[in-house]
């Protein structure tokens, strides 16, 4: 008994220190010491110890957290009885110890869940004994609030905890309990949980009272998990869950039949603080999602008339919406209206004209308080979106009234995001341009809203790009204008050149007409003619947001009108014709390649302008039909005669520029080798002057190689950049012409120097990591490019270098011993992981007779297979991504 009082106070001892300490060592020391103890024989037996005789809480949570683990493991798991008394023991323990500390009470829920989800299929003389969990709550509902609280949180808890697929059980298993699970047990926990609700709601709740305020948060909780739950197993990603349908089973028709269930919801919203709101709101979400097919036409169409009904009533009693949370759940609840039912049925609604109205009214300003709860704004943004993508396809006689609102919120986006720009410069406030991925989002949005009633919407934006465009040149021509007043012009033709080139991406070539496209003619001609002007004064100052909206624009031009698909009679053109004089495509595409020249001339330091410049000459090169009339622009035939970055010294183009970032100049020469590859045919002179810089770059490393002392840095630099440059070229030669022009100029004069860099450098991945990734782009038989002729050696030969390389780079990195956990992917995984996939590209191409290499005695097969085994075993087995090459 002696032993048993000084291990439990030892054991309290280092709970202590591992909780409460503020010493780092010491509770390192603690950690290592209860880790021990978790692993030991006597695990269990001292945890019911701690649990019945610990005097302080953190014990009673190490003895609730162990217990967890040793129920968990799937090696040497315990016996049916003894976690039959676990159970028992738990639920008798929170039942005569409610003053436990809440984090104490968790902790054993959690054990319960964890017991009944891993037991569910087993069997005591033929009874499924883990599947009693409303009748072991039972007894906690009977009781007092308190008692209450911890039966409705078992419930939760439980339901949880099946939902939840885990990374030591396979998920198999996980699908047939959460099936059975569902099929067996949940409805009968929603049921519950709504009567408890109904009780509540029922009786004058004293929410002052800290456990009645408990129990109610409780119950809600308990409600959204159980519509929350994975019903056929999709596991949706949490993320886009706005998009996603809830698969009520069929079953639980009679609940969502009975519209009492809904007006639960919508009067406990009305009745209960604004703290409780969420829940309740995210409760109404999930109902609001509900399958089509659960309900026949008309029980659809009244489950609808409920829904929109509670919408109006909270629209017309707004005040709790004040609160971001229920401002947010609400956005989302109006985004489910559309996401699951048609126009066409919501414009039958006897309230239709009167919610539209409201929600239009509730839009607009929440549109116009931009700084107020932004996450939100992407909800009712797609309302809007689908709502007015609808309009072709309603065949309802009912009016939409969707001509009357839609342009209002289109101008309360648009007016809002312009007057922001002052205060946020005045304020020094985040900028909402700052975030490329929202206002893409937005802006994705906005195109299609902004199409409905297009006549008002490009009405409204050459009003105030005029507006914006006539006060910024008067500002720039002006030598007593302020700074501030030059950025807030800036910032608000920013907004405009980001909204109208969304506008012109929205549109959709079987609704549109010649008008509108005469008005996109119009927008794209003021954008060009700011574009004009700002390019005029780069010398001296430049806006990198407004470049970027330039790039953005040009983008979303391009998809829309330069292509194959375009037709070129379109007034857009007429339009660009008379204004700019740019008469035809290829005139546009002048303009394009201008603007990514004037670029890398003037923003060759500006990443972000660099790489979307260089994006945006990569999409151009990849349509056959502009790509033919690009290569004839006298612009083009010198970037491709001229195309280092010594010779772009007219561009300012340097060896400290962006395009000697390594992923520009990869995307660089992806772009030019596209180009490269329809000028060329088969006129090889003019293939070998493009890789003339190439070639003495080539022959100056090698130069360097053939010396005792060379500067490394230098090396290094400069075969880095070469072999980016190409493995862009290598990925854009996709035909076999082209592709054995490249093959013959690198093999074998040229491999030898990317065998030495390996070499050299097997330890520095910021060397091998490029070089691996050009062998492994050689070796990809993309598009059938690898095609030998039957007596051509060079299949086999390509595979003894792609041999020697994986060799020579795997020997050596595995001399590298012990690498930092945190450095360990960058110095070894990443390079072996381009090794797995240049072997199985090599592999699977079909351009080598593998039986050769045995045949004649060659071990370069062999040696390549032996270094992968090595390899991979040298990962360890917690990284199953990297071992994913096997098995593909």
């Amino acid at each position: 008994m002696a032993d048993h009082v000084q291990s439990l106070a030892q054991l309290e001892n280092l709970c202590k220190q591992l909780y409460e300490t503020t010493d780092t060592t010491t509770r390192l020391q603690a950690e290592k010491a209860l880790v021990e103890f978790t692993n030991s024989p006597d695990c269990l037996s001292k945890c019911q110890l701690l649990l019945e005789r610990g005097s302080s809480s953190y014990s009673q949570l190490l003895a609730a957290t162990c217990l967890t683990k040793l129920v968990s493991r799937t090696n040497n798991p315990l016996p049916l009885e003894q976690r039959i008394d676990i159970r028992n023991y738990v639920l008798n323990y929170l039942a005569t110890r409610p003053k436990l500390a809440t984090f104490v009470t968790q902790a054993l829920i959690q054990l319960y869940a964890r017991i009944t989800k891993l037991g569910w299929f087993d069997c005591q003389k033929d009874d499924y004994v883990f599947r009693n969990a409303i009748t072991d709550v039972t007894r906690f509902l009977q009781d007092s609030v308190e008692y209450c609280i911890i039966g409705v949180t078992i419930l939760s808890q439980l339901t949880n905890e099946i939902n939840q697929a885990d990374t030591t059980h396979p998920l198999t298993k996980h699908r047939k309990i959460a099936s059975s699970f569902r099929d067996s047990s949940l409805f009968d926990i929603f049921t519950l949980s709504c009567n408890l609700l109904k009780q509540a709601s029922g009786k004058n709740l004293n929410l002052n009272d800290e456990s009645q305020h408990g129990l109610l948060m409780q119950l809600l909780k308990l409600t959204h998990n159980c519509l929350n739950f994975d019903f056929i197993g999709t596991s949706t990603d949490e993320s886009s869950d706005d998009l996603c349908t809830v698969q009520i089973p069929t079953s639980w028709r009679s609940a969502f039949l009975d519209s009492s269930t809904l007006q639960l919801f919508f009067d406990l919203y009305h009745s209960i603080p604004p703290s409780f709101s969420p829940l309740v709101l995210s409760c109404l979400v999930q109902i609001a999602s509900v399958r089509r097919s659960l309900f026949n036409n008309a029980e659809r169409a009244k489950f609808l008339s409920h829904l929109v009904d509670g919408v109006k009533r909270i629209l017309e009693n707004p005040q709790s919406l004040s609160d971001p949370n229920n401002y947010h759940e609400f956005c989302r609840l109006l985004a489910r209206l559309k996401s699951n039912y048609q126009l066409g049925e919501l414009v039958k609604v006897e309230n239709y004209p009167e919610v539209i109205r409201l929600i239009a009214n509730f839009t607009v300003t929440s549109l116009q308080h931009w700084e107020f709860a932004p996450n939100s704004v992407h909800y009712l943004l797609s309302l809007w979106q689908r709502l007015a993508a609808s309009v072709p396809y309603v065949k309802a006689t009912e009016p939409h009234m969707l001509e009357t609102y839609t342009p209002e919120v289109t101008k309360a986006y648009i007016t809002s995001r312009l007057e922001s720009v002052h205060i946020i410069l005045r304020d020094g406030l985040e900028d909402p341009l700052d975030d490329a991925g929202l206002v893409q989002q937005q802006l994705d949005q906005l195109s299609t809203i902004g199409r409905c009633e297009y006549e008002k919407t490009c009405a409204l934006l050459v009003q105030l790009f005029d507006q914006s465009a006539q006060s910024y040149q008067e500002l720039l021509q002006s030598a007593s204008a302020s700074p501030m007043d030059i950025a807030v012009q800036e910032g608000r033709l920013t907004w405009l050149v980001y909204i109208i080139g969304a506008v012109i991406g929205g549109r959709v070539s079987f609704a549109s007409t010649d008008e509108q496209d005469a008005m996109d003619g119009e927008l794209v001609c003021r954008v060009l003619q700011l574009m004009n002007l700002t390019d005029s004064r780069l010398a001296q100052a430049g806006n990198e947001k407004l470049e970027l909206a330039m790039l953005s624009f040009f983008e979303q031009f391009r998809k829309i009108y330069i292509g194959d698909q375009v037709q070129k009679s379109s007034k857009l053109y007429r339009r660009l014709s008379e204004v700019l004089g740019l008469n035809d495509e290829t005139m546009v595409l002048s303009v394009f390649i201008g603007k990514i020249i004037t670029n890398l001339k003037y923003w060759g330091r500006c990443e972000p302008i660099t790489s979307k410049t260089l994006q945006l000459l990569n999409d151009l090169s990849i349509g056959y039909s502009s790509v033919r009339k690009l290569v004839k622009l006298s612009a083009v035939q010198f970037m491709l005669n001229n195309h280092t970055s010594e010779h772009f010294s007219f561009l300012g183009i340097n060896n400290q520029s962006n395009l000697t970032d390594m992923r520009c100049r990869t995307t660089f020469y992806t772009a030019l080798g596209r180009l490269l590859m329809v000028d060329l045919g088969e006129d090889e002179d003019q293939y070998e002057q493009f890789m003339l810089p190439l070639t003495a770059a080539f022959e100056a490393v090698a130069q360097m190689f053939s010396t005792n002392s060379f500067n490394e840095q230098e090396a290094k630099r400069t075969l880095v950049g070469l072999v980016r440059d190409l493995r862009g070229i290598a990925f854009a030669f996709n035909a076999k012409t082209s592709f054995m022009m490249l093959f013959e100029w690198i093999y074998p004069s040229y491999m030898p120097i990317l065998q030495r860099a390996i070499e050299l450098w097997y330890h520095d991945p910021a060397c091998t990591t490029p070089v691996l990734k050009l062998m492994a782009e050689l070796v990809h038989n993309r598009s059938q490019r690898l095609q030998f002729d039957v007596s051509s050696p060079n299949g086999i030969l390509l595979f003894r270098e792609t041999s020697k390389m994986i060799t020579m780079y795997g020997n050596r990195i595995l001399t590298l011993g012990e690498v930092p956990k945190d450095q360990v992917y960058a110095l070894k995984l990443k390079g072996i992981s381009i090794c797995f996939s240049m072997l199985k590209a090599a592999l699977s191409g079909s351009y080598v007779n593998f039986g050769v290499f045995r045949l004649y005695g060659d071990d370069a097969l062999d040696n390549a297979l032996q270094t992968f085994i090595k390899l991979l075993l040298s990962i360890p087995h917690n990284l199953p991504c990297i071992n994913m090459y096997i098995f593909s």
